[in-house]
């Protein structure tokens, strides 16, 4: 017999400002143990030195991460010139040095070339599975890795700030997969004196924005109280890029054991849609001439 697992059937998300020193796993355990839930999840890994935006998913919540996953994001950084890093961020060893600073013109003529759909090749350190092994594990074992590149759209790319020669602060908007090391890596590249992420921040992912997050400090003081529920947003907040469709009572029925049930507005025939019952979502699917076809139910 299956072990039952321990904690509250709760559902909904929760928008973490990440402090720098905390990988993206360990807030979820934080906020995973503060609301006493049963299961959790996150949409977008943050590396340990980032800041910003982590949204975290709980309970049914989680059946709606890979929407938030595949929505665009933004982000605000530093970037050094001079130096490069294994690891292209403050974290790495320096492999690579030049004397050579960018005016701002020539950095912003530099942009236009990182934006739209482009090739990137991921950092050495990073998450990307090579014949079953993660690259960062290879590279710590002192292995040159040769890392496919990977399509990403970027959305933008600005100059935001030039505090000094040696430093430049920048925002980046872009879809699914963005690695914004290996931005900072080519761009330096491309400039011909090298470069490396010092901060990074995430503004937003998909319909969660930093302004509207919690610290991790208000986490661990409600932790375990009445109170900590307030915190959490609906588990729908997390299909904001898909239409809503209302279903019928029929339709619910239906739709809740799995089946394809009547929905009573329309949409795109063939769109990933999303469907409610009462104000509570249902399910997630495609729709087809006034059904919708669930890939995913909600049992709220």
């Amino acid at each position: 017999m299956a072990r039952r697992k321990k904690g509250r059937d709760i559902h909904g998300w929760l928008v973490v400002d990440k402090p720098a020193g905390f990988t993206s796993t360990a807030v979820v355990n934080k906020v995973k143990w503060a609301f006493d839930a049963k299961k959790a999840g996150h949409a977008g890994t943050l590396d340990p030195a980032a800041t910003g935006v982590l949204a975290v998913a709980l309970g049914e919540a989680t059946k709606t991460v890979p929407f938030v996953t595949d929505a665009m994001k933004a982000y605000s950084f530093t970037i050094r010139f001079g130096q490069a890093t294994d690891t292209d961020d403050a974290e790495g060893k320096v492999i690579a040095e030049s004397d050579l600073r960018p005016s701002d013109d020539e950095i912003r003529a530099a942009l236009p070339a990182f934006e739209g759909d482009i090739e990137q090749v991921p950092p050495q350190y990073s998450a990307v599975k090579v014949e079953g092994e993660r690259a960062y594990t290879l590279a710590r074992e002192g292995e040159e890795i040769d890392l496919a590149a990977r399509p990403l759209f970027v959305e933008s790319l600005t100059l935001s700030a030039r505090p000094d020669p040696d430093t430049a602060e920048l925002e980046l908007v872009c879809g699914k997969g963005g690695y914004v090391r290996s931005i900072a890596r080519d761009l330096g590249r491309a400039l011909g004196c090298h470069a490396h992420v010092t901060t990074l921040r995430r503004l937003w992912s998909g319909p969660f924005d930093v302004d509207y997050a919690v610290s991790l400090e208000t986490i661990e003081a409600q932790a375990r109280t009445p109170e900590i529920d307030a915190l959490l947003l609906p588990v729908e907040t997390g299909l904001a890029d898909l239409p809503r469709l209302t279903a019928t009572e029929l339709g619910a029925a239906r739709l809740r054991n799995g089946n394809p049930g009547e929905v009573a507005t329309g949409a795109e025939y063939g769109a990933e849609c999303w469907a409610a019952y009462q104000g509570r979502p249902i399910a997630v699917g495609t729709y087809r001439g006034g059904l919708l076809h669930p890939s995913r139910v909600f049992n709220l």
